[in-house]
C-alpha cells in the first residue's frame, strides 16, 4: 500500500483546491491510489457506474412506469415504433432506428396536427433512465416557454428504438418549422441519465447531422433542465428567424439567470 493521501469522493477534510476542481466536473479526479491501482472504493464506484451504463442501454421504455399514468394522460402521450422492433436489432442496426414502421407513420399523421411551429418527440435512444429522469421536468418548461412566445405546438409522442435521424421523417410527416427530439444519450461512467435535445429546421429526408443543432448533457451534474429549456427555446427562435438550422446557424448561449 502507498502512503500517498487518499481522498474519498465526498470528504470533509480534503484541500480546498481539490474541492474546487471536483465541483467543476463529474470526472473522478484526485481519488488517490493503492500502489499502481485505484483504491477499493474507487474500483467499486467504477464497477457500479459501468453496471448502470449497461442497464441504461438495455432498458425498455414503458410510459406508465417511466412517467406515471397522470403524466402520460395529461400530455396525451402515445407510442410509436421504428423499424428496430427489438433491442438487439436497435443496437446492431442503427439504420433501422431512423425510420418509422408503416403503422407508426399512420398513427403520427392521425394524432398530430401538421404545420406547427414546434413539434417535440421523445426517443428512448441509448438511455431510458435519462428520459425517465429529465423529460418530466423539461417538457412542461418547453411547452410553457413556447406558449409564452405564441408558438403553435404539436402533440408530443414517444418513439421506441429511436435514432437521431428520425427527425427527418418527423419533418416529412408533419412539416413543423422546428422539430425537437429529446433522446437518451449514450451512458458513460460519469452518468447514465444524460439527455440530449436534437433540433432541426423543417427537417427533410435529405438532411444530415450538418443540418441539426444540439443541446446536450442535460442531467443533474451537467446542464440543468431550466438551462436546457432556455437554450432549446432560444435556439428554436433563432431557427425560425433565420429559416435554417445546423452549421449555417450561429449559436450563442442565451443569458441565464
Amino acid at each position: 500500500m502507498t502512503d500517498e493521501p487518499y481522498w474519498p469522493l465526498a470528504p470533509s477534510g480534503v484541500p480546498e483546491f481539490v474541492r474546487r476542481v471536483r465541483a467543476r466536473t463529474p470526472a473522478r479526479l484526485f481519488v488517490g491510489r493503492a500502489g499502481a491501482a485505484y483504491t477499493t472504493n474507487t474500483q467499486l464506484d467504477l464497477r457500479e457506474a459501468h453496471a448502470a451504463a449497461q442497464d441504461a442501454v438495455r432498458a425498455e421504455l414503458d410510459l406508465q412506469s417511466c412517467f406515471g399514468a397522470e403524466f402520460v394522460q395529461s400530455w396525451q402521450l402515445f407510442e410509436v415504433h421504428t423499424n428496430a422492433r427489438r433491442k438487439h436489432e436497435y443496437l446492431l442496426r442503427p439504420d433501422l432506428g431512423r425510420h418509422f414502421d408503416d403503422a407508426s407513420r399512420v398513427e403520427i399523421q392521425k394524432c398530430c396536427p401538421p404545420d406547427t411551429d414546434v413539434q417535440i418527440a421523445i426517443g428512448d435512444g441509448l438511455s431510458v433512465p435519462a428520459v425517465t429522469a429529465q423529460v418530466p421536468p423539461l417538457l412542461p418548461l418547453l411547452y410553457a416557454g413556447a406558449n409564452a412566445r405564441g408558438w403553435k405546438l404539436g402533440r408530443p409522442f414517444a418513439i421506441h428504438g429511436c435514432r437521431v435521424g428520425i427527425l427527418n421523417e418527423i419533418g416529412e410527416l408533419l412539416n413543423p418549422r422546428v422539430a425537437v427530439l429529446l433522446i437518451g444519450e449514450r451512458p458513460g461512467l460519469a452518468t447514465a441519465e444524460s439527455l440530449s435535445a436534437y433540433m432541426g429546421y423543417r427537417p427533410r429526408a435529405t438532411h444530415s447531422d450538418a443540418d441539426r443543432n444540439l443541446v446536450s448533457n442535460i442531467h443533474a451534474r451537467g446542464l440543468s433542465v431550466n438551462e436546457a429549456a432556455a437554450r432549446i427555446l432560444d435556439l428554436a427562435g433563432k431557427m425560425m428567424k433565420a429559416n435554417t438550422s445546423g452549421y449555417l446557424l450561429s449559436q450563442e448561449r442565451p443569458a441565464l439567470g
